[in-house]
């Protein structure tokens, strides 16, 4: 396994080989060979068995019990979601973008479909297809450049991250 700083990023790849699916971490080192692309890299190529592979972008957000926040926070930039367009055009036929939300619940909840442990913490994995996403996505900040999902089209879009391997 890659020696992952990010734990949501460590968590979604030990995922993937606990159930022997192949996929490569981007290295973000390897841009050089895209010298003249000013993309930014996505976290992971996933080689499906029953469908295109996937080309994951990860969005890690902590979910908090007492926070008294309700729901789950689907931002991303502009520039994640146009980038990951260009690079599903970029690999082309037989792959698709998915923005994978991986949420670290704190404390645990019972698990349900979708939710994985990894290192004493869970943690809910969920794909959206990134056409998707863009097509219902909603501004959230001018400033930030950031957009987001409203929670309904959260809750319809979005699946397990299994049920696109």
């Amino acid at each position: 396994m890659a020696d992952r700083n990010v734990h949501y990023e460590a968590a979604f790849e030990a995922f993937l080989r606990d159930r022997g699916i192949p996929c490569v971490a981007v290295d973000e080192a390897k841009r050089a060979l895209f010298a003249n692309a000013k993309l930014k890299s996505f976290d992971f190529v996933v080689y499906s068995k029953n469908g295109p592979n996937l080309l994951v972008d990860v969005k890690g957000r902590q979910v908090r019990s007492s926070s008294g926040r309700k729901g789950f926070e689907t931002w991303a930039t502009e520039q994640d979601v146009t980038d990951l367009m260009q690079w599903e055009q970029v690999f082309g036929e037989g792959y698709k973008a998915v923005l994978t939300f991986i949420y670290w619940i704190d404390p645990p909840l019972t698990p349900e479909p979708g939710m994985y442990q990894y290192k004493g913490r869970w943690y809910w994995l969920m794909g959206i297809d990134l056409t998707e996403y863009r097509n219902h996505m909603r501004r959230r900040s001018v400033k930030w450049e950031t957009v987001c999902l409203p929670a309904e089209d959260f809750r319809s879009l979005a699946r397990p991250i299994e049920n696109w391997l």
